[in-house]
């Protein structure tokens, strides 16, 4: 390319830029460009009304579970342990043998005694007899009272004696049958730490094993005492145990998660508060016919309270910060701030305000995490939270 043809393709650029630098300057100082720019930093956030309605709040407690009857099984008498008709985990009736101590010694102790019996019981004829003859001595004056008065002190001692071996005899027997360990209630067999030929005596701290009847289960568990006067001031009734009849059958949460079948009630709450722990032992009844629960199994007693004319907010609406929950409540002119509630309890996803909040008044009920208060916002309507009953 000759130098000529150079300098024409260079001056056709320099033209073409000349034209387009104007326009461009133009087009980027447009007054309606700058108002789209203001738009577009005025977030778009959803927003909700505050109404009242009901809610129905639910409530777990760590609990302990017990059964209905839990008996530890020990020996009453000393001796070596001679048969064990049971083992561990066994379901028994009441009455049924469990174990069996060496009664060799007490039986002969008990045929003792009942020996001793018999021969008191005829020395006792003997005395009677000798009272009744001496009678008709006396009436015909052939000897004196005084003979028949001996003979009628002899017949009570020999009577006494008598009672005193029946005794003796039925205490023999009582040993005799402690030597025949029985199930006292129906239940469970627990741990079986001895074995046959393992001394055993009734002073001993150890127990033979734990029988445990589970046909009811026993759920403890502990409520602080704020809870406990929420609890009091919720339900109606002039006494205590007029506002226990009034709560609602409890749900019990299991170790794996799962929900028991059954529905419980609250029995008993205890008739003083832990020092320690300024907590109230309350005890809720499970009926429980399949066996599942035994006792020493663990649990959350899940506790439901209906509240009534309460307000509701999503609990993604709000934020936590030092101990403290706030909502952005939105303002005039689309400015929000923020502001404190006192949450009373949880329904659902949502929180129950007690104070803080009034009927009617707008929050934003998303993107608050980093919202700075005081902020323009362009709201747009949000689904407001669902309340007990609605689907």
């Amino acid at each position: 390319m000759n130098n000529y043809s150079i300098k024409r393709v260079f001056r056709d650029t320099v033209v073409v830029i000349g034209i387009c630098i104007p326009i461009l300057f133009s087009g980027c100082g447009s007054g309606n460009g700058g108002k789209d720019g203001e738009k577009k930093g005025v977030p778009t956030l959803p927003v909700m009304k505050v109404t009242a309605g009901d809610a129905k709040v639910s409530t777990e407690y760590s609990s302990l579970l017990e059964g209905k009857v839990n008996v530890e099984i020990r020996p009453q008498v000393d001796g070596t342990l001679s048969a064990i008709y049971v083992d561990e985990g066994a379901f028994v009736k009441s009455g049924q043998p469990l174990f069996k101590i060496d009664d060799r010694v007490y039986r002969e102790q008990y045929n003792s005694a009942l020996a001793a019996q018999h021969a008191a019981e005829a020395s006792l004829v003997v005395a009677k007899l000798n009272e009744e003859k001496l009678v008709p001595l006396v009436q015909n004056n052939v000897i004196s009272d005084i003979q028949l008065k001996t003979a009628k002190a002899n017949r009570q001692a020999a009577m006494a004696a008598v009672e005193q071996l029946r005794a003796a005899a039925r205490s023999a027997f009582v040993n005799l049958d402690y030597c025949t360990i029985k199930a006292p209630v129906s239940g469970y067999i627990g741990k079986i730490p001895l074995r046959i030929g393992s001394l055993v005596s009734k002073n001993q701290s150890n127990w033979l094993t734990l029988l445990s009847d589970v046909s009811e289960i026993y759920a403890y568990f502990s409520m602080s005492e704020r809870d406990f006067m929420r609890f009091r001031n919720q339900y109606d009734g002039a006494t205590l145990q007029d506002k226990v009849r009034r709560v609602a059958p409890v749900s019990l949460i299991m170790a794996d998660g799962s929900l028991f079948a059954e529905k419980g009630t609250i029995g008993t709450i205890s008739g003083q508060f832990d020092p320690a722990t300024g907590s109230v032992r309350i005890r809720a009844v499970f009926p429980n016919p399949g066996g599942l629960l035994r006792s020493g199994n663990t649990g959350q007693v899940v506790m439901e309270s209906l509240y009534h004319n309460v307000l509701l907010v999503p609990q993604a609406a709000t934020v936590e910060l030092q101990d403290k929950v706030f909502v952005f409540l939105l303002g005039k002119n689309n400015k929000v701030n923020k502001q404190v509630i006192m949450v009373a309890g949880k329904s659902g996803n949502n929180y129950i305000v007690s104070s803080g909040l009034k009927p009617g008044d707008i929050i934003v009920t998303a993107g608050t995490e980093k919202l700075p208060d005081g902020t323009v916002i362009k709201p747009v309507k949000s689904v407001p939270p669902v309340k007990e009953g609605q689907k």
